[in-house]
C-alpha cells in the first residue's frame, strides 16, 4: 500500500481502470461464449494499423504496466487473456485499436514432443509493442489474431 500511495494520481487513476476492466474481463470470460467475446474483439485474422505514433506506444505501455501489476494482485486467475481484454478495453477507451493474438504451443518436450503439454496463450500489440503477455509470446505458434478493422 506505500508503493501505491507514493504514485502520482494520474498512475493511481490507471490502476483502478484495469481493476475494473479486468473485474469486467473476468465476468465476460465466465459469462459470455467466446464467439461473443471474439466478436467483440474485432475481425479473426486481421490486424490493427501497423503504425502507431510514439504517444501512443507510451499510452500502451502504461496500459501494459497497469493491467499486468493489478493481475498480479488479483484474487482470480488474471492471466493472459484477461489482460489482453483488459488492456484491449483500455485501449478503446483512448481511441486506439489493437491485436489480440491467439498462440498455441508446448510446455516441457525434453526429447520426445509426446511429452509435453499441450498449452495456448494470448496477448495483445499496439503495431510492435507488446502490451501485456510478452514475455515468452515467442514461444507460441500464432493461430489467429483479432482486431477492428479500420473505420
Amino acid at each position: 500500500m506505500r508503493r501505491y500511495a507514493a504514485l502520482p494520481r494520474a498512475r493511481k487513476r490507471l490502476l483502478r481502470e484495469a481493476l475494473l476492466a479486468l473485474v469486467l474481463a473476468r465476468a465476460a470470460m465466465l459469462l459470455l461464449p467466446f464467439r461473443r467475446i471474439a466478436a467483440w474483439l474485432g475481425t479473426p485474422g486481421t490486424e490493427s494499423e501497423a503504425s502507431p505514433t510514439p504517444e501512443q506506444i507510451r499510452i500502451a505501455q502504461e496500459i501494459g504496466w497497469a493491467v499486468a501489476g493489478v493481475a498480479r494482485r488479483v484474487p482470480w486467475d488474471g492471466r493472459c487473456l484477461a489482460q489482453a481484454l483488459a488492456a484491449t478495453r483500455m485501449l478503446r477507451r483512448r481511441g486506439l485499436e489493437g491485436t489480440v493474438t491467439f498462440g498455441a504451443g508446448r510446455d516441457g518436450g525434453v526429447g520426445r514432443e509426446s511429452s509435453a503439454e499441450f498449452s495456448a496463450h494470448a496477448w495483445l500489440q499496439l503495431g510492435p509493442c507488446v502490451v501485456t503477455g510478452g514475455p515468452g509470446s515467442e514461444r507460441f505458434k500464432t493461430l489467429t489474431t483479432f482486431a477492428r478493422r479500420p473505420q
